[in-house]
């Protein structure tokens, strides 16, 4: 499997380097793999023209890490809360719903104008986003619990403070966890957004300075950052995933993209 994943690497970097190379990729909108490296090493070793390459991973990754824990705790409490109680769940579905519906761009303009362009507002982008994948997870995973099990444990004495935390949310949390990972490619995307509407620092003001120069290459070593920092969050999110679901049996074949 890992010679595979290495094979399309090659592949796909190999013929856009070609393709730059002999002119049927144009490097000035595109690039070359060889000039997003050069730029990264650059980065690395020179520093960026906002400051030191980490004082910016560390600055978006902070926004990235706030949101995505406020939007996955409020979207598990609510989940849980609105899965639980159905006249809540008639009463602010259609609003929740009309909300979900909004383009996240809009929320970003607004978090700007209304909470500055400090880290506040990009915390809040990014919990937006974080926020209704986690609810609807976390929502339906309650309302499939089995009502079997359900009413065992309230035959067996089972209130419903006990209900929630030792049946219901245990239950949830393969809906729960699933949610999570996708949240924080989300989270990252909401950082990146607050950023592009104003900030001193962070990934996304690096990308947003590039694409004002027309440098294709910082543009797309933004984006191999942002990719990185994807990636180890993915691997944490599993290994995570591992250890709070110990219960659920082994597949025969798992396929994680």
């Amino acid at each position: 499997m890992l010679g595979l994943r290495l094979l399309v690497a090659v592949v796909v970097l190999g013929g856009w380097e070609l393709g730059a190379r002999v002119g049927v990729i144009d490097k000035f909108f595109w690039s070359q793999p060889a000039d997003i490296v050069a730029k990264l090493w650059a980065w690395i070793t020179q520093g960026t023209d906002l400051g030191p390459l980490w004082d910016q991973v560390l600055t978006t990754m902070e926004e990235t890490v706030g949101g995505f824990f406020v939007g996955a705790i409020l979207g598990v409490v609510f989940g849980v809360v609105l899965g639980r109680n159905r006249l809540l769940a008639d009463v602010l579905g259609p609003y929740i719903k009309g909300a979900n519906a909004i383009p996240r761009v809009v929320v970003g303009a607004l978090f700007a104008i209304s909470l500055g362009l400090d880290i506040r507002s990009k915390i809040a982008t990014a919990g937006v986003l974080v926020f209704f994948v986690v609810f609807f997870n976390a929502f339906q995973g309650v309302r499939e619990v089995d009502r079997n099990l359900i009413a065992n444990a309230r035959i067996l004495g089972a209130d419903n403070r006990r209900l929630t935390t030792e049946i219901i949310i245990p239950s949830a949390l393969s809906w729960i966890v699933a949610s999570l990972h996708t949240s924080f490619g989300l989270a990252l995307v909401g950082a990146v957004v607050g950023e592009l509407f104003g900030a001193t620092a962070g990934v996304g003001e690096l990308i947003y300075a590039a694409k004002n120069n027309f440098d294709a290459a910082g543009v797309f070593a933004g984006m191999a950052l942002l990719a990185a920092m994807a990636l180890v969050a993915e691997a944490l999110i599993t290994a995570l995933e591992n250890r709070l679901i110990k219960w659920r049996p082994p597949v025969a074949t798992e396929t994680r993209i």
